[in-house]
């Protein structure tokens, strides 16, 4: 047997004994992906099968991928807007470093990749202070929280080198900072546009799949479905075109969005529930219509009176980033048509155009090799 099989066969008995513990309390383990999925995962890149071994390699050659990274940070108090906003682009470039070290400790067992995730979520923990309630906090909290839940989720329950000490640190932290801004945002009466409900939902989902509390969990899913707000399935993406709240403001805000509902609704999926179907699988009519004007092709637009009743002025659909792909789509054709065979035909035309999917800092990413059931 060589080098790469030993480690997969660890990897193997690894992910098949403690994230089954894990199970016991949700449905199913891990935040986005079971044991099954990163035994597959290993298998796909061991046999270098094409286009999920081109992710590996595009993840495998990121800057921020790197067990040597050298962090910007940490930092007391970390901000998107404001007085610390100058924090933004090293506290991201540092918390995508601790996810994707973590991905890449997942799939081939080198510790040096679970140690520099671990180092970078301490030395966080040991640091950070405050997130300023500037306008831009929930975003912070949704889009970084994101990073942080899932190195977690991966670091606490297959790495025998974190000690619970460290874990508890991590937890604390996040606890302590980043729930309560989800939590205002949840509270507070609608006054975003779409993608930023989703993008929250996504790391709250996350975090209480993390902390096994199924609270949290409900709430997630009551907020996505159910919600006041433009960043619901039934508010953001229109029943019979697909359009999406934000189409008439730009091409990348509706991408942000949809793929955060993606993640959301993967989420559900991994422990035992569907929201991919919700409104007769509105979700995908939103794909469809955001692949299909991005291609090139017309679609109907209508303007619609959003639920703050403040973006209502875009008369037109907008071609202000029209054609600019982000790493969304394998996510939604994995499990539409993959799993349920539903056609995706437009997802599939720029599938065609941009795979391997490598990584945007706010996406699922990486999806050639991370959504390939």
């Amino acid at each position: 047997m060589n080098h790469n099989k030993i480690i997969i066969t660890v990897l193997l008995i690894l992910f098949g004994t403690v994230l089954n513990v894990h199970a016991q309390k949700f449905t199913h383990p891990g935040v986005l992906h079971t044991g099954e999925r990163i035994k597959y995962m290993c298998i796909l890149i061991e046999e270098q099968v094409e286009p999920a071994y081109g992710s590996f390699l595009l993840l495998k050659e990121h800057p921020c991928a790197q067990a040597d990274y050298k962090m910007k940070g940490p930092f007391r108090v970390i901000s998107r807007d404001g007085a610390f906003g100058y924090t933004k682009g090293k506290m991201e470039s540092d918390f995508s470093a601790a996810y994707l070290n973590s991905l890449m400790w997942m799939l081939t067992g080198n510790k040096a990749h679970a140690e520099k995730s671990l180092a970078i979520l301490s030395t966080y923990a040991d640091s950070l202070q405050m997130i300023p309630k500037t306008n831009d906090a929930p975003l912070l909290a949704g889009l970084e929280g994101f990073k942080i839940i899932y190195s977690l989720e991966i670091l606490k329950h297959t790495y025998s080198g974190v000690s619970k000490k460290k874990i508890g640190k991590i937890e604390q932290m996040f606890k302590r900072l980043f729930i309560p801004i989800m939590d205002a945002f949840y509270a507070a009466p609608p006054y975003t546009n779409g993608n930023w409900g989703p993008v929250v939902t996504k790391t709250y989902m996350a975090a209480g799949i993390c902390f096994d509390d199924r609270k949290m969990y409900d709430r997630a899913k009551d907020f996505y479905l159910h919600a006041d707000d433009n960043g619901t399935i039934a508010n953001y993406i229109d029943g019979e075109t697909g359009q999406t709240q934000e189409s008439g403001r730009d091409q990348g805000h509706p991408q942000l969005a949809l793929g955060a509902m993606a993640t959301v609704c993967e989420l559900a999926w991994q422990q035992g529930d569907d929201l991919y179907s919700a409104l007769d699988n509105r979700l995908l009519k939103g794909y469809e219509y955001v692949a299909k004007y991005n291609l090139g092709y017309d679609v109907p637009f209508k303007q619609w009176t959003d639920v703050t009743g403040k973006y209502c002025g875009w008369a037109v659909i907008s071609e202000k980033s029209r054609g600019a792909f982000r790493p969304i789509y394998e996510i939604a054709y994995n499990h539409f048509m993959r799993r349920k065979g539903f056609p995706m035909p437009y997802t599939l035309e720029v599938l065609k155009k941009i795979r391997p999917e490598g990584f945007e800092r706010d996406e699922p990413a990486f999806g050639s090799l991370l959504f390939n059931d």
